[in-house]
């Protein structure tokens, strides 16, 4: 494999490698996804800390598993749902967050159910874009990055050409509007939900 090489590589040319054990394909899924990985966490969790420590075990857990792993999505879907998995399991077990799992609960049920679960994400996620539709049209693209492509403050500004700052106070604007759009949905609820 040529030196260098590897940043040229898609997702699914690297996970065939990575399962060979290859070390240096597995820090370079490590440096394409870790700071997505960690915004995206950070973003629902408030924690830098817990952000940290989720990544890590994600990260992990991915190397232990290799060889048994198989992927029914793309490597980015699978390691955002990891994410997104492990972010669910730490508000079930804080007692300060049980009126959240609650609100989330309400939305995804614990039993599978996947028609039920589609209607309600259906239902969840028009209610999501009708409240976008009424924001400007920039702060609706810098939403859509940064929930949907689960794009960085930092990647978002150099794409766009705008500053951090600016990234920073649309997504404040986009948030407090769906919060006060969505009523009794749970803001948090939508941003997680937003994000799949």
């Amino acid at each position: 494999m040529p030196e260098g090489a590897l940043n040229t590589y898609d997702d699914g040319q690297l996970f065939a490698l990575y399962q060979d054990g290859n070390t240096q394909v597995f820090e370079e899924i490590y440096t394409r996804y870790w700071e997505r990985l960690y915004n995206y966490a950070f973003h629902n969790l408030r924690s830098k800390d817990l952000a940290f420590e989720i990544v890590h075990e994600i990260f992990v857990s991915f190397w232990t598993r290799r060889k048994a792993l198989q992927l029914n999505t793309s490597l980015s879907g699978y390691l955002f749902a990891a994410v997104r998995y492990q972010i669910i399991k730490h508000i079930r077990g804080s007692k300060q967050k049980e009126a959240y799992l609650k609100d989330y609960l309400l939305f995804v049920p614990v039993e599978e159910n996947p028609t039920e679960d589609a209607i309600h994400l259906s239902e969840l996620e028009k209610a999501i874009e009708d409240s976008l539709q009424q924001l400007p049209p920039r702060c609706q693209e810098i939403f859509r990055l940064s929930r949907k492509e689960h794009k960085s403050i930092r990647e978002i500004a150099l794409q766009l050409n705008i500053s951090h700052r600016t990234v920073e106070n649309q997504l404040t604007v986009a948030l407090k509007h769906l919060r006060g759009s969505l009523g009794n949905m749970s803001l948090a609820v939508a941003v997680i939900l937003a994000a799949s």
